[in-house]
């Protein structure tokens, strides 16, 4: 498999971003948020790589919701000063619901 984030750099505080998986056979393409109050970039690679992981093994018949996990992740650990993503599953999961309490625009 092949992963990667996609950002595009608006201004300092303001960036899009997405990812894509690549299966071997399959192209998987995340929602493109708007981050538009970065806290921090620091470790949002490193957020997105770990939600990744996360979200292929427990969703194991479901790359495109694994794929989006990592998004959301990687997402709200911009809003987190420091390397570490301190956001909870549950944290997480409201992003993937649609639930962006004023932190993220979609």
């Amino acid at each position: 498999m092949l992963a990667t984030s996609l950002r595009g750099s608006i201004s300092a505080s303001h960036n899009s971003y997405s990812g894509l998986l690549f299966d071997g056979q399959q192209l998987y393409q995340s929602q493109t948020y708007q981050i538009t109050h970065i806290v921090d970039r620091i470790g949002g690679g490193d957020s997105f790589m770990g939600g990744l992981i996360y979200g292929l093994l427990h969703f194991k018949t479901d790359r495109q919701k694994a794929l989006n996990f990592a998004v959301a992740a990687s997402c709200y650990k911009h809003t987190i000063p420091g390397d570490a993503n301190l956001a909870s599953l549950g944290e997480v999961e409201k992003i993937l619901a649609g639930d962006i309490s004023g932190r993220l625009e979609v």
